[in-house]
Order: structure tokens, then C-alpha cells, then sequence
């Protein structure tokens, strides 16, 4: 099931993107991770537009974050991964907008790969200033 995402979810969703975000991104220092998860959890989460996939017991294990036309965020419990709840929450998402952007690390070839089947395609390479990291900008579209 997914459904919008409320407050009462916040604390949930910001220990799974931690938790996915550590494992995705082993190359980004661990504090770097820890030091983001208030902002994620007051600011990031708050201010998207956020669809939670659910569990049958209506537990949180994923979530997807759009803000206006960009994909902000699409995390899924590492224990949960593998069980298509990431390509249903990005479905989710697709249905919503005509096109969607979004930033991928060049060194997290797995997201890549997940994006580019899905419809994304690269645009252009930037540097995320926040970590130093090289990070793929890719864009899907309708048309």
C-alpha cells in the first residue's frame, strides 16, 4: 500500500534513509549522514510532497519525495530492498508529474542502473559541493 506520508511518520522515514543512505553511499564519511538527519527530519520531509509504501502490517518501508517536478528522495529499508517496493514507489511518482529530475551519485552504480531502467536518462555530470562527491543529474519524461 502506498499512501501519503504524515508527521507522525517523520522519525521512521528519517531512520530508513539513514540507514539506506549509509549503505548506498559507503564512499560519503558516516557523519556526513548524521549530521543531515535533522534537516531531514524538519525541514526535507516536511517540505516535500512524500508517498509512504507500507508493509501489511502498515509499517514504513520506503518512501518517495517529490518536490515540484524533481525526485527528492527514494529510500527503501535495506531489508526490505529487492522486493520491487522501489520501482512501485517511483511508478507512484511518475504518475504524478509529466516529467521528473533528479541528482544520483556516480559512484552509486546500482541507483543508477535502477533509474536508467525506469526511464531516466543522464543529462549532465555535476559535483555536490555538500559532500565533494561527482553526482549524475538524469531526467525522465512522457514525451
Amino acid at each position: 500500500m502506498i499512501r501519503l506520508a504524515n508527521n507522525d511518520d517523520f522519525p521512521l522515514l528519517v531512520k530508513i534513509w539513514l540507514a539506506a543512505s549509509r549503505e548506498a553511499h559507503a564512499f560519503i564519511p558516516d557523519e556526513f549522514w548524521l549530521s543531515q538527519a535533522k534537516a531531514m527530519r524538519d525541514q526535507y520531509l516536511p517540505g516535500a510532497e512524500t508517498y509512504v509504501a507500507c508493509d501489511a502490517a502498515g509499517m514504513p518501508v520506503g518512501f518517495l519525495s517529490l518536490v515540484e517536478d524533481s525526485l527528492a528522495a527514494l529510500f527503501v529499508d535495506p531489508a526490505q530492498q529487492g522486493k520491487g517496493i522501489g520501482s512501485t514507489l517511483l511508478r507512484q511518482g511518475q504518475s504524478l508529474r509529466k516529467g521528473l529530475g533528479l541528482c544520483v551519485y556516480v559512484n552509486n552504480d546500482r541507483a543508477q542502473k535502477f533509474y536508467r531502467r525506469h526511464g531516466f536518462k543522464p543529462v549532465e555530470e555535476r559535483l555536490d559541493e555538500r559532500t565533494g562527491e561527482r553526482e549524475l543529474f538524469m531526467q525522465w519524461s512522457t514525451t
